[in-house]
């Protein structure tokens, strides 16, 4: 299986538990910033432009605990910042496992190869490690030589190790798919488990230059995962097709709520408008029907992961031909 059969299963029953309930808006993953602190400056990255007032404050383990419990969504990805940078990260991931989580544990791998020790290996956990590229791409975006060789080696010694390893690639104006190509063809061999990827997002504070318009997406994506070659990718195909614009989607951003230091951030992992104390009021207040392509002028060259990938699998629950393709797919 693509996923672990205990992730299918949570999700399905969790799936079935809203709908029973009557709910329309409902997380499906919790992005979970304990810091923004980090041991990089990355050119596509929003955070450090973002959160330069607060970088040096983190949650305590019992906010981190507190929020996971109040969002109630069944996967928590622990991202930021560099989470491993984060004084208890540790003890955060046995708490999370103890409360049946599945848990998306990001890093740019600076850290990982030494915090592997301290971390247990279980199907509730991947290990999603961040490469933009082969080495020269990667190192640029990055800031810093000799990251991809850090990155190369910690998969390796995860995977003999017996951990859950998928890599994140963000795909910029300069990325090459042919470069890409040769890239997930070489994890491939290394035994990552899944290749998550998806076009970044502009980010106000961040050079506009570095990113691509929805044509260009459409046409970088049609290349990259139309080409016949079967990679192993996360995202389900159903976002892909959306991506080559074989499909029409709406954004559904609540799907994927941000916690912070400053509380859950509103509207969405990208766009930020403000912050609220607490879930409910991020979201019972927030006017979500302001947000979307054709409603708010940030939206409209997003085809974001984070936004668009629930709406595919929420969708696909209405039409049989789709849910029988990411049956399908999650089996292969």
């Amino acid at each position: 299986m693509r996923f672990p059969i205990s992730l299918s299963l949570d999700l399905a029953r969790y799936f079935m538990k809203k709908r029973w309930q009557g709910e329309e808006r409902f997380p499906l993953v919790l992005m979970l910033e304990p810091t923004h602190q980090c041991n990089l400056s990355c050119a596509g990255c929003g955070r450090i432009q973002e959160y330069r007032d607060t970088l040096g404050q983190s949650l305590t383990l019992e906010e981190c605990l507190d929020s996971v419990t109040e969002c109630g969504a069944p996967i928590v990805t622990l991202t930021g910042g560099e989470p491993l940078i984060y004084p208890p990260i540790f003890e955060l991931v046995e708490e999370l496992l103890h409360r049946h989580k599945h848990i998306i544990l990001c890093s740019n791998a600076i850290l990982l190869e030494k915090s592997l020790d301290r971390l247990p290996v279980t199907p509730r956990l991947t290990l999603s490690v961040h490469l933009d590229g082969l080495a020269p791409l990667h190192e640029r975006i990055l800031g810093r030589p000799g990251l991809f060789h850090t990155a190369i080696k910690a998969i390796k010694e995860a995977k003999a190790r017996g951990f859950r390893v998928c890599t994140n690639t963000t795909i910029y104006k300069e990325s090459d798919t042919r470069e890409i190509e040769i890239l997930f063809s070489y994890l491939a061999k290394i035994g990552v488990d899944g290749l998550l990827v998806s076009p970044a997002y502009s980010f106000a504070a961040v050079d506009a230059e570095m990113f691509l318009s929805r044509e260009e997406i459409q046409d970088k994506f049609t290349r990259l995962t139309g080409n016949g070659m079967k990679f192993r990718f996360s995202n389900t195909p159903l976002y892909l097709s959306f991506l080559r614009g074989e499909r029409q989607y709406e954004c559904t951003p609540w799907a994927n709520p941000t916690r912070n230091t400053r509380g859950w951030r509103a509207p969405c992992y990208q766009i930020l408008d403000g912050h609220y104390p607490t879930f409910q009021e991020l979201m019972e207040l927030t006017p979500w029907e302001r947000y979307g392509v054709g409603r708010d002028p940030r939206c409209d060259q997003c085809m974001m992961h984070s936004g668009f990938e629930p709406t595919a699998v929420r969708q696909a629950g209405h039409r049989p031909k789709d849910l029988w393709q990411l049956l399908r797919w999650n089996l292969s």
